[in-house]
């Protein structure tokens, strides 16, 4: 096999040796523009040569730290050995040849460890595909063959794919909604318990949220009418929002009182992120279908509907699939991605990260009163920014302290209805003392605005 140079063996440090892009990121840029559809943009545009633990390596020689995992994706890392391993031994004995054609052991070795991962203790089975919009997609549909009903329940702020239907399904219309409907149908928008802009105060949002949702589902589409709701347990896009405690097992028992398909997107919740396997599993919640991706493969393609096995047969043979669904090269990572979880106790890990960050934030929280809130779990977590003086939200100073981020070489994500949240999603195997630098250049970035 050939010698790795990027992975965990890459030098774990910043290091800014030109401006922010450099010149051959520039150049490389220039190529793109000409060349790649301008719908396909970039949060830094910088290029990556290497990269593995903690830091990105670009074309021009700096080393950034990594607050982003590629969006949740590279949880174990760039490069995590396992994932590498199990991958190239995959690619040398063949790279495809369609599950749905001639099948192969490490798509069912991936379900059999989806089933012992995900929660609950009754039979499950799992489909698997290439991207989170793939997986809720299949799973509206699993769930409609199960239940014969077709609305579909989704919530405030949520975010469920770039596909047609999981366009209709996502909440925020800019960038992903904008100019590209008209939207599949049947689909059907309530409140989520969203504690710091709930009016009555976060201590009155679960139940009153969970009250209007409910009564909007009953009046306005008739619960018997409803084949699926479909929630993220912690919210991605729609700014790493916690719904407030007691909110999800009362959408949860309704929809189980009504025979509706309980979904939890953990698309980017999933795979140790929270510092649990499932961010479901914070309140007890054992939902139907399950739908993984993102961190699921340390960086390939790779995704899952997992869920009850009467439930997951309901389609019939041939009505799930694609021809690349459960790539065999992708589900040797996933294996891979699974096996460094358990040896590296990434549970563990994320909660140390969120130890560390809550700490540190909640400090910069009182020295700078635009900071409305620091929420999340794990190595999720999340700042709200506001106008000083109220909860109105600041988009601008957002914009500004991630562009100081990126001089400085941290990558940062901006995220939120609103687009005044920062997000950080560090690979869960960073160094503590990188993952203080981050936060220093965090807190140095506030006392520029």
């Amino acid at each position: 096999m050939t010698e790795l140079s990027g992975g965990p063996a890459l030098p774990q440090e910043r290091r800014v040796v030109t401006a922010i892009p450099g010149p051959k990121s520039q150049e490389l840029w220039a190529r793109k523009q000409e060349t790649v559809a301008s719908g396909v943009g970039a949060v830094l545009p910088v290029f990556v040569k290497r990269a593995g633990g903690g830091v990105l390596e670009d074309v021009d020689g700096n080393s950034l730290i990594d607050f982003g995992s590629g969006i949740a994706v590279t949880s174990v890392g760039n490069s995590a050995e396992a994932v590498v391993r199990r991958a190239a031994a995959q690619l040398a004995d063949f790279t495809h040849t369609c599950a749905m054609v001639t099948p192969y052991e490490p798509y069912i070795e991936v379900c059999e460890a989806l089933a012992e991962l995900t929660p609950g203790d009754h039979k499950k089975k799992s489909a698997l595909f290439n991207s989170g919009a793939e997986a809720v997609e299949n799973a509206v549909k699993i769930a409609r063959a199960y239940t014969k009903r077709q609305a579909v329940v989704v919530f405030d702020h949520g975010y469920h794919g770039r596909t047609n239907l999981t366009m209709a399904l996502t909440s925020k219309n800019m960038p992903y909604k904008h100019g590209f409907g008209p939207f599949a149908p049947e689909v059907y928008r309530v409140p989520l318990a969203y504690p710091y802009r709930w009016l009555t105060g976060p201590e009155n949002c679960a139940q009153e949220a969970a009250d209007q949702a409910i009564s909007q589902i009953t009046k306005q589409v008739g619960a018997e009418n409803v084949a699926a709701i479909i929630i993220e347990p912690l919210l991605g896009e729609g700014g790493f929002i916690e719904p407030a405690k007691g909110f999800l097992p009362a959408i949860a028992n309704f929809a189980k009182e009504n025979g509706i398909v309980f979904v939890a997107d953990e698309i980017q919740s999933g795979f140790c992120r929270t510092g649990q396997w499932f961010a479901c599993e914070d309140e007890g919640i054992v939902p139907d279908l399950i739908t993984t991706a993102k961190g699921i493969a340390g960086g390939l393609p790779l995704a899952a509907v997992t869920g009850r096995a009467e439930i997951m047969d309901a389609a019939h043979a041939g009505g799930l699939g694609g021809t690349y669904g459960g790539n065999p090269v992708a589900c040797a990572a996933a294996l891979g991605a699974i096996e460094t979880a358990r040896e590296l106790d990434l549970n563990g890990k994320a909660k140390r990260i969120e130890e560390v960050m809550k700490a540190r934030l909640t400090a910069m929280q009182e020295k700078f009163d635009i900071i409305g809130e620091v929420r999340g779990r794990g190595a999720m977590i999340a700042i709200e920014l506001v106008k000083s003086g109220s909860k109105e939200p600041n988009p601008e100073a957002t914009g500004a302290l991630a562009k100081a981020c990126h001089q400085e070489g941290l990558l940062v994500l901006t995220t939120g209805t609103y687009g005044n949240v920062l997000r950080f999603l560090p690979p869960l195997v960073i160094g503590e003392d990188l993952l203080n630098e981050g936060l220093d250049l965090i807190e140095a970035a506030f006392t520029q605005l």
